[in-house]
């Protein structure tokens, strides 16, 4: 799947990555070729039509496409968490024989709704309506995919619990959304979406869990998010041809793989500082023709910038500060 993974970002997504990045949205095509290609399965088990992969068989699949094109790349991986969460549910149950199957072979297509839930204050919030439901009200701040997924995983807070939902990503009088515009990865159809007492019948439900317990698993998958930086740090770097970024940018993968729990800060912000460095050196090796839209140079430059803020938490962002603010790390 690497090797699939590699000659499809270079043979078809790099070369259409600049008309993506200014289409307005992510063309079909170009998601229909990762489904056809069984990336969609990389997060669901065998027996659902899966890949069944692990964590590190997954990160240079993501790095290689990535590489490719970070705009459907980036549109794809929000398959992650709707496709893992459908695959955990019980056999049986509404929800798995709605979603599973559907998710895993990429039939249907997944986003998620919960970057929010790690902002001081609630913004979405959760309310036990009767016997039988959920109310929602707030605003989920960043959905990617709009008008590309079927299903949303939604987590919403309940006091000192998050709710996590699997909607149908579609809009209703009490649900609605707002397109955001970004300075990168616009095409990925980012939104705010809006919940005005939007109501959620329990069969929708994926788990109540207290909050201390999901970040806890949060920490321990932000070593996904550094893969993209990898991706698009690589096809800079391959750009511009040998020089000691290389090294570099090969031991900070290697410290990303091997980091532990607690080490993951540390080394998402090593990542990010070279793939800043790397996008910058190749916009300063072309000079004023890579600020043209019909160059690669800007493009991937405005991408790293993107994936300094996503995935991002503040021990990863006091990480990004320190290396980007210290006379050591100019040296």
């Amino acid at each position: 799947m690497l090797s699939r993974a590699r000659k499809l970002a270079d043979d078809v997504l790099f070369p259409r990555a600049l008309d993506v990045d200014v289409a307005g949205t992510v063309p079909n095509t170009g998601l229909d070729l990762l489904r056809d290609a069984g990336f969609y399965g990389l997060w669901s088990p065998v027996e659902l039509g899966g890949c069944g992969l692990d964590e590190l068989e997954r990160l240079p699949i993501m790095e290689a496409l990535a590489g490719g094109c970070l705009t459907t790349a980036f549109v794809w991986g929000q398959h992650a968490g709707s496709a893992a969460s459908a695959a955990r549910t019980p056999p049986g149950s509404a929800l798995h024989e709605r979603w599973a199957r559907p998710l895993a072979t990429g039939a249907q297509r997944g986003g998620v709704a919960f970057a929010h839930v790690l902002r001081p204050e609630p913004c979405l919030c959760a309310e036990r309506a009767g016997d039988d439901g959920w109310v929602l009200r707030g605003v989920a701040p960043f959905v990617t995919g709009w008008d590309h997924i079927d299903t949303v995983l939604v987590a919403a807070h309940d006091a000192a619990r998050l709710v996590w939902i699997l909607l149908p990503a579609c809009e209703a009088p009490t649900l609605r959304s707002r397109r955001l515009r970004l300075a990168a990865v616009d095409s990925s159809v980012t939104v705010e979406l809006h919940f005005d007492r939007h109501f959620v019948r329990d069969d929708h439900v994926v788990e109540v869990i207290d909050y201390g317990e999901w970040h806890a698993a949060y920490r321990r998958g932000l070593r996904t998010n550094g893969a993209l930086m990898l991706g698009v740090a690589s096809r800079a770097l391959a750009l511009l041809g040998p020089t000691p970024l290389d090294a570099e940018l090969h031991a900070a993968r290697q410290a990303l793989y091997a980091a532990g729990v607690d080490e993951m800060p540390e080394r998402r912000a090593q990542v990010g500082y070279i793939g800043i460095r790397a996008t910058s050196a190749l916009v300063s090796s072309i000079g004023g023709r890579a600020i043209t839209l019909a160059n690669h140079a800007q493009r991937l430059a405005r991408e790293a910038l993107f994936l300094l803020v996503q995935g991002q938490t503040a021990d990863i962002q006091a990480g990004h500060l320190h290396r980007l603010t210290t006379p050591a790390a100019a040296t």
